[in-house]
């Protein structure tokens, strides 16, 4: 694989591409990491470089502008860059996921050359307008509201712990004609960051996901033409939910990446770290820990990747993202408090990564459908099939 990918498939070696992701992120982002988490900004030049290399263009057909990977390499990738920043992660899957899906599937070729052909090459960065202060993760029950005009449409409502604040040139967002209608009522549309009344807060001091700027999104009478409209009207929870599973397989990838971490660094400390005259992994202990590390970080692994092929294969894949999604976090999350706990003291300090992964971890738990949720549809999936 060259240095640059030239953004068509034919040319990407797939096993280089993961490859190049991984060298990257160990050359390029991990020296720089923790100083831009504490400084709870990405920084530009890093993202420039990554444009003009290629990392964005993810699953997005070469036709638009994208690499048109498969599903299982694409998750590959995400889960490589995730070893050392998941929040990296995040927009290189937003062309291929949570922003670009929808516009992939519902847009028109209009729409896909203004926004998701940029999209793919990392030259304009996007968000997506999904969660909201009352209704939380349940996309049916948005409360924004859209009125028709006769020069198109009028925006008006607030989304909460939107990403991308600082960097998007626009949102893909979900508003109802009438709250009553549930689902029926919904309709996306594709919102420019700079359209007048249109309002950024972020919210300062994370927990996790520092360099993501996220806050709320306030939509004040916003004036949009025909061309913002995405899919038809009342087509909007099938463009959510196109976006929100692909979302969910990039979240399952990330995890992982997150957990592998975790696990890295586990073993390389417990090997250096000498307590009471012998190696901390001579302790059965930690050596209990590191292989519970091991088995949960392969099957999060393995079902991420049974994700990825459903996709691949065609499928709406509802089930399968939501046990990706559910069991990599949580394995995510075990992984980085066994990590902090095998690190002692050391754990908690900036020069150690698990202290960082341990607080992105718990959001994971929360992001793209929090796990208590996915616990619902899983078990609901199941009583269903036995039926």
């Amino acid at each position: 694989m060259t240095a640059q990918l030239d953004g068509t498939s034919a040319d990407v070696d797939r096993a280089g591409l993961v490859r190049y992701v991984r060298e990257f992120a160990r050359e390029r982002v991990a020296p720089r990491v923790a100083e831009y988490d504490a400084a709870e900004r990405l920084p530009r030049d890093m993202l420039d470089e990554m444009a003009e290399l290629g990392f964005f263009g993810g699953t997005v057909p070469e036709e638009w502008g994208g690499l048109g990977l498969d599903h299982v390499t694409y998750a590959e990738v995400i889960e490589e860059i995730s070893r050392v920043d998941h929040c990296l992660g995040v927009l290189m899957s937003m062309p291929s996921a949570l922003v670009g899906g929808g516009i992939r599937t519902f847009g028109t070729d209009e729409q896909k050359e203004r926004w998701l052909r940029p999209l793919a090459a990392g030259r304009i960065f996007g968000g997506a307008g999904v969660t909201e202060p009352r209704s939380g993760s349940d996309v049916a029950g948005t409360r924004t509201r859209y009125r028709r005009t006769p020069s198109g449409f009028v925006l008006t409502g607030a989304k909460a712990w939107i990403t991308n604040l600082d960097l998007a040139s626009f949102f893909v967002t979900f508003a109802t004609s009438d709250p009553a209608l549930g689902r029926a009522g919904i309709t996306a549309f594709i919102v420019p960051a700079d359209a007048p009344g249109v309002r950024k807060s972020p919210e300062r001091n994370k927990m996790g996901f520092r360099p993501l700027c996220s806050g709320e999104l306030v939509f004040d009478d916003v004036e949009l033409g025909p061309e913002a409209l995405l899919g038809e009207e009342g087509q909007g929870f099938a463009v959510a939910m196109t976006a929100v599973e692909r979302g969910r397989l990039s979240v399952a990838a990330r995890a992982v990446g997150l957990a592998q971490a975790c696990l890295d660094a586990s073993v390389r400390y417990a090997r250096e770290r000498v307590v009471f005259d012998q190696p901390l992994a001579d302790f059965q202990m930690v050596q209990q820990k590191i292989s519970s590390m091991v088995v949960n970080v392969s099957a999060a692994r393995l079902l991420t990747r049974e994700c990825a092929r459903a996709m691949e294969r065609g499928e709406r894949a509802r089930h399968e993202a939501s046990v990706a999604k559910f069991f990599a976090s949580e394995t995510a999350q075990a992984a980085a408090t066994d990590a902090v706990q095998i690190h002692g003291a050391a754990g908690v300090s900036a020069e150690y990564g698990v202290s960082r992964h341990y607080r992105d971890a718990k959001v994971f738990q929360i992001v793209e459908g929090a796990n208590d949720i996915h616990r619902i549809l899983i078990a609901k999936h199941a009583l269903k099939a036995a039926s």
